[in-house]
């Protein structure tokens, strides 16, 4: 059976990093992920219906996976907004392929976007997750920038089953997210 790079990495090298520096007794404590969600906010797609299908497909071309419409659950006059109209599309990555798309996050998407110097490090919830928002989603390889109609963001986050952000922030360290030099100290955390 096939293991992705990236868990390859996370089991022979990143675990006992992690065992050593948080001096836990069996591997069974350390941090790992569990599951990375991608989600694409549609405001655009009240007005107009194909772009819903848009994002549904582009979303389709980054993650491999099908993913779900989501539909508006009550009405909101001010936003013009009735009960069951498509606003987004998410997809929850797991396993092997939640290490692959992450992997390609990493390696090939997070480096061609534009001015790319890290991403933030407070995007930690309190709870050992991780929120990244990407502004254009023809950052991704597979995308094919002749094709788009429209160029859209998209929200990705990365969950843990850790509760305190410094350990999320070392497996994700480790892992090769390229976080933001910390500027108080001219220095990345280690």
């Amino acid at each position: 059976m096939y293991i992705p790079r990236l868990k390859n990495i996370y089991n022979k090298k990143i675990v006992p990093l992690l065992k050593n520096k948080f001096k836990y007794k069996n591997n069974m404590q350390v941090p790992k992920l569990i599951k990375i969600v991608i989600n694409i906010g549609a405001g655009k797609a009240i007005n107009n219906k194909n772009l819903i299908n848009n994002y549904f497909d582009n979303l389709i071309l980054i993650t491999g996976q099908k993913p779900i419409i989501r539909l508006s659950k009550k009405d909101i006059a001010g936003f013009k907004l009735r009960k069951g109209t498509a606003i987004g599309c998410m997809v929850t990555l797991r396993n092997n392929i939640m290490y692959e798309f992450l992997d390609r996050l990493i390696s090939l998407a997070l480096p061609r976007s534009k001015d790319f110097n890290g991403i933030k490090e407070n995007g930690f919830d309190g709870y050992g997750n991780y929120n990244l928002g990407i502004k254009e989603h023809i950052i991704f390889p597979e995308i094919s920038f002749d094709k788009v109609k429209i160029i859209h963001g998209l929200n990705i986050s990365i969950v843990t089953n850790t509760n305190k952000d410094i350990i999320a922030k070392f497996l994700l360290l480790y892992l090769g997210l390229p976080f933001k030099i910390n500027n108080i100290y001219g220095k990345r955390i280690n």
